[in-house]
């Protein structure tokens, strides 16, 4: 028969030695490595997990969508770069050509008023009185006013243009068939500069029959073919 007292000094030391074969297991739960200073894996895969479960985009298409966004921002800038050009260069050839057209209105201005003294020294010409010094200044003047830009026109033979032509006489023709008008004398050059008529030829015109041999008129005027021209002093 066992006594009590063993009994309980058995149970003891059996419970002594459970105690001492368990072992003791320590869990470092911490999101945040306190080496690293880095998020773990399970506190890293949190947020895209929140995120997927809130229905938001993965990191692939934000990416994506940021990049959409960049491409048409550049597209918008470079379509307002090339307006800008584009509005640039129309602004460049609208200043040249307003800048050209005033200097010729300048050389149109200054040129229409000596018109009546280059009239004298046709006429002297033809009379014969051009020589000698005045022959000279003549020279000298026309090669002024041709260095501007002045041309002259009005040639008989050539045909009849009325907007570089003022015909004070008309002869009409006593043939019958076809006919075409013609200059038949120049009693006033005509002057002009550029495309700028500064004064219609003063002739006389006669109608000739129609060969097919007239010429056309050469030069444009104020977008009008215009007549032919020759130099100031023939």
């Amino acid at each position: 028969m066992t006594h009590p007292t063993d009994r309980n000094e058995r149970s003891a030391g059996g419970g002594d030695g459970a105690a001492e074969g368990e072992r003791v297991v320590v869990r470092d739960r911490r999101r945040i490595d306190p080496v690293t200073g880095e998020a773990r894996g399970a506190a890293a895969a949190a947020p895209a997990a929140a995120r997927a479960g809130r229905g938001g985009p993965p990191d692939g298409g934000a990416d994506d969508a940021s990049a959409a966004e960049l491409a048409a921002q550049l597209e918008e800038r470079t379509a307002d770069l090339q307006r800008l050009s584009a509005e640039y260069a129309n602004y460049r050839r609208r200043v040249d050509r307003d800048r050209e057209s005033v200097l010729v209105g300048a050389r149109v201005q200054f040129v229409g008023d000596l018109l009546t003294v280059l009239d004298d020294v046709d006429r002297a010409e033809q009379h014969g009185d051009l020589t000698g010094p005045f022959k000279a200044v003549a020279d000298k003047l026309t090669a002024v006013v041709q260095k501007l830009g002045l041309e002259a026109f009005g040639l008989e033979g050539e045909p009849f243009d009325p907007s570089v032509h003022e015909a004070v006489q008309h002869e009409a023709s006593s043939e019958p068939g076809p006919t075409v008008t013609v200059v038949s004398s120049v009693l006033r050059r005509g002057y002009r500069i550029a495309d700028r008529v500064l004064r219609p030829a003063m002739v006389t015109v006669a109608d000739r029959p129609d060969d097919g041999t007239a010429e056309e008129p050469d030069g444009d005027v104020d977008g009008v073919k215009g007549s032919g021209k020759h130099r100031l002093a023939d």
